[in-house]
């Protein structure tokens, strides 16, 4: 089978998964009726999966969206809790952002995607409205590709075993 080896199945997230994915984000976007929206995800490797910008938006939109996956992924948590991160151990941060081979954004809309076991296939980072509709518009994207995301793990037991820090102000989707 592709993707798997001995037992230990590592899954990639498809063109077809990424794609619906946005396009749940965007449905998302306009039932809030949202600004435009740009979002891209990632695979769990960083790589560009599939971008997509909606028609109005601004010009570094994409730069943002990327940078925000990314920093998700970087430290395997949503970019908000990178942010706060940030903000808890600016040194930290200033080291890991110059061994980073990519870009990191720190405002909220970055998002892990998981599958139903929790394991990471990627992220999705949305930009365009404010950080929390982003939030909610990359959740529900993930949601309608039929991922999870960090908020679905709702035990302590869970959250423990992905390492996902809770984030009382942070949107649950």
């Amino acid at each position: 089978m592709t993707g798997e080896t001995q037992g230990d199945p590592m899954r990639a997230i498809s063109l077809d998964e990424a794609v619906k994915l946005i396009t749940g984000t965007f449905a998302e976007a306009a039932k809030r009726k949202l600004r435009p929206l740009t979002a891209v995800v990632l695979d769990a490797g960083g790589h560009v999966k599939v971008a997509m910008k909606q028609d109005g938006c601004a010009l570094l939109r994409f730069e943002i969206a990327h940078g925000k996956a990314y920093a998700a992924l970087s430290l395997g948590r949503s970019s908000r809790l990178v942010l706060q991160k940030a903000r808890e151990k600016p040194i930290f941060m200033e080291n890991l952002e110059k061994l980073a081979d990519g870009p990191m954004f720190l405002e909220g809309g970055g998002q892990l995607i998981r599958d139903a076991r929790g394991e990471v296939v990627g992220a999705v980072g949305v930009t365009g409205d404010v950080n929390e509709m982003d939030d909610l518009a990359a959740i529900a994207g993930i949601h309608a590709a039929g991922f999870r995301s960090d908020g679905d793990f709702g035990s302590a037991d869970e959250i423990h075993a992905m390492n996902i820090k809770e984030d009382a102000q942070a949107p649950r989707g």
